[in-house]
């Protein structure tokens, strides 16, 4: 019957969710807890070398936080 298929396309979808996840999570470890930015735009990079810049430690993903910014 139809559902006899059921099994398969649990694992196919497993399979195809699996790749990405494990991406997302090595991403998270590497960078301090959050996820990779892509700049695809300039005013993505210039927000990224913004958040560089202003972090105090030259790392866009590490921030000081809006009450200890001094600029």
């Amino acid at each position: 019957m139809w559902y006899e298929v059921l099994p398969s396309v649990a694992l196919l979808g497993t399979f195809l969710a699996l790749p990405g996840m494990i991406v997302t999570t090595v991403h998270k470890i590497n960078n301090g807890g959050k996820e990779k930015r892509v700049a695809l735009h300039p005013y993505q990079w210039y927000l990224m070398e913004r958040d560089r810049r202003l972090s105090g430690v030259n790392k866009y993903f590490e921030s000081k936080g809006l009450e200890n910014i001094d600029d």
